[in-house]
């Protein structure tokens, strides 16, 4: 298999994604207390639905192309939209923040071992190599450049709902790329493919939100600032971030593309810094090295 280019536009196409996470991140830990965490992916993705309404509604209609591959859309929106969040809000209610991004990082192997064992794409040596580099600029965030921190790491059970998450956001990648039945007005429709997905996706998070609030843990507090935060996480992480991942993992493959997911914690380390009005300290520059030099090697020809 002819490994992709990787064009400036690419790379901005997936890196973009994660620096819109990062940003959820640092919005979701300030609303924390106004809004459960099952709630607020409800919320989020019932306002990125209305938002896209209008561009592509007419996929939802009776005679929508869309039907006679529901069973798809229902795959992609509950490994993505549904389980993907889900298991995340689980392991941070479970785990520390640092244990849940150091089990996060692990997403490039899972990208390169799903690829190998469900879809049949090789796993090179530099690809490997890759892997190693941005895991290692991960921890080099986590641990502060101290190894000492890293060593006081200890995994729990919560770990492995993260695990698990990052195991369904790779195979949600590789079925954005693998060759299907999907209706061809549909694929080509960006607006109308994550349209249907969404729509799917809202069934997953009101049965995980109704579980929530049925087991006495939903909250919800409106304000100005919720109002705000819930704009912002509906047109940035969801609809332009999956709008530029989708795009992004069709030109450079899910092999690849994991690897830019690895800017999150960077990213988020920095944005949180800024917010605190501290500056960014050298690990955080080696990290980005580190990273961005994990993919440039798992992607050269």
């Amino acid at each position: 298999m002819t490994q992709p280019k990787i064009t400036l536009q690419t790379a901005a196409l997936l890196t973009l994604p994660p620096l819109l996470w990062a940003g959820n991140a640092v919005v979701g830990r300030v609303v924390a207390p106004l809004v459960s965490p099952m709630t607020l992916n409800l919320l989020r993705w019932a306002i990125a639905f209305a938002l896209l309404l209008p561009l592509a509604a007419p996929v939802l209609s009776r005679g929508s192309a869309l039907w006679p591959s529901w069973r798809r859309f229902v795959a992609l929106s509950m490994l993505a939209i549904g389980g993907y969040n889900a298991l995340l809000y689980l392991s941070l209610n479970t785990s520390t923040p640092i244990n849940v991004t150091l089990v996060g990082s692990s997403t490039p192997v899972w990208m390169l071992l799903i690829g190998r064992v469900f879809f049949g794409t090789p796993i090179s040596k530099k690809q490997w190599l890759g892997a190693v580099m941005s895991i290692a600029g991960v921890m080099l965030v986590l641990s502060r450049g101290d190894l000492a921190v890293l060593l006081q790491v200890r995994l729990v059970a919560g770990d492995v709902y993260m695990l698990l998450a990052s195991a369904a956001w790779a195979y949600y990648s590789w079925m954005l790329v693998h060759p299907t039945t999907e209706p061809p007005e549909i694929k080509r429709d960006w607006s109308a493919f994550l349209l249907a997905q969404i729509a799917f996706g809202l069934v997953w998070s009101s049965l995980f939100a109704g579980t929530e609030w049925a087991l006495g843990l939903g909250r919800f507090q409106i304000s100005w600032p919720m109002a705000g935060a819930l704009l912002f996480i509906s047109l940035g992480p969801a609809l332009l971030a999956y709008r530029s991942w989708g795009a992004g993992v069709s030109r450079a493959g899910p092999s690849v593309a994991g690897f830019f997911i690895n800017l999150t914690p960077l990213f988020t380390a920095v944005l949180s810094a800024a917010f605190l009005g501290e500056l960014p300290h050298l690990y955080h520059a080696l990290a980005f090295v580190l990273i961005v030099g994990g993919i440039a090697v798992s992607s050269r020809r």
